[in-house]
């Protein structure tokens, strides 16, 4: 079974149901071992995630919970710097993931937990991803699912909900105006069949996350020198350095790739702390931003994801809007359709990637399909 602690208290995972948070004081769970598996040459296109990962650890279910997800390409391409040189970049295109973005390694994992639990209905707030790739999976398993999102969030992502007949409860206001919505609705609906299936504080999707270093170390042949990605929650960023962190311990690679996180200005708490310690929380705000994905203002695991970025020896990385809607263009004449949560790399890169250590591997997390309207906005006449 998995190895599961609370973070706060130290207490077990329970053996039965499926709490979001620690049953005693509330904490959030931990994965304190990973259930991977040293992946064969030769990979099942059928057996998605569990290439890489036990399936027996997390508990008996009658069949593997797949889509097909992960095994995604890494396309290199040319970026040019200010200074008008150039370096080459690997695109780990995780917007060709079923759903369309990088969440489906994690609902893999989790709906595969769930499914071994009894669990028939689930509940999730979500900007947009995370719930179209929870509705997904939950269908498959044949499970209910209630989706709380932004009422703002794109329309494409919310009909990828409904069409698997997830329910979709649009919520107005922020971001956390949605969790709070969530939250509040489940106290007077909690049944022992039902549970909030957080991409947020459940631990399962980080194991589904972890899959991606050891994809990246097959394809490049050894870790990235450094890694670019968008961080809101910064689940998927906690997830790859734990894949890269379980290669270190075998002997696989010497050390940690360096790991640089990229927010929106308009709301990037990570950011501020990290360069202006907790004082720069004072000026953070839940400002509107294009890039979706990432407006998260209170981060669950901000403090294990600000550690660990110090320990790779990485750093963050804000950007504004118009450099957003800019890239987006820029990636696009590279033939990579990825939405504006994805393009927030690139004006990192552009500016930083000539003294990144080789070789730089950027994340493009989610499809630039569910966002062809912001598309229209930079298209010329």
């Amino acid at each position: 079974m998995l190895s599961i602690r609370c973070s706060n208290c130290g207490k077990p995972y329970p053996p039965e149901g499926a709490p979001d948070r620690c049953v005693i004081c509330t904490g959030i769970y931990d994965l304190t071992e990973l259930p991977l598996i040293e992946p064969s040459s030769w990979k099942d296109t059928a057996k998605g995630i569990w290439n890489y990962l036990q399936v027996e650890a997390f508990g008996e279910a009658p069949a593997t919970m797949t889509l097909g997800e992960g095994l995604t390409p890494l396309v290199w391409g040319s970026i040019e710097s200010e200074d008008g040189k150039t370096s080459e970049v690997g695109f780990k295109c995780e917007f060709l993931n079923p759903t369309g973005s990088f969440k489906d390694r994690g609902s893999a994992a989790c709906v595969q937990f769930l499914i071994s639990r009894g669990i028939q209905t689930v509940y999730e707030d979500s900007s947009g991803n995370a719930g179209a790739s929870l509705a997904a999976y939950a269908a498959r398993a044949g499970m209910e699912a209630h989706l709380y999102v932004p009422a703002s969030a794109s329309g494409v992502k919310m009909e990828q909900m409904k069409t698997v007949d997830a329910v979709v409860h649009p919520i107005e206001g922020s971001r956390s105006a949605v969790t709070e919505a969530l939250r509040r609705d489940l106290k007077a609906k909690t049944a022992p069949t039902a549970c909030y299936a957080s991409h947020a504080s459940m631990p399962f999707n980080l194991a589904g996350y972890a899959t991606l270093a050891i994809e990246l170390f097959e394809q490049i042949g050894r870790a990235p020198g450094s890694l670019v990605l968008p961080a809101g929650q910064g689940g998927l960023l906690l997830g790859v350095a734990l894949g890269f962190e379980w290669l270190v311990a075998r002997g696989k690679i010497e050390r940690l790739p360096q790991i640089y996180g990229v927010q929106a200005r308009a709301c990037a708490p990570l950011w501020a702390v990290h360069s202006y310690g907790a004082a720069g929380l004072a000026w953070v705000s839940e400002g509107e931003t294009m890039a979706e994905g990432i407006r998260i203002k209170y981060p669950l695991r901000g403090d294990a994801v600000l550690q660990t970025v110090e320990r790779s020896g990485g750093s963050f990385f804000a950007v504004d809007e118009e450099e957003i809607l800019e890239e987006m263009k820029t990636a696009a004449r590279m033939g990579l359709m990825i939405e504006a949560t994805s393009a927030v790399v690139f004006p990192v890169l552009t500016k930083h990637v000539h003294v990144m250590k080789q070789p730089v591997v950027a994340i493009l997390t989610g499809s630039g399909y569910k966002s062809l309207e912001k598309y229209e906005a930079i298209s010329p006449d």
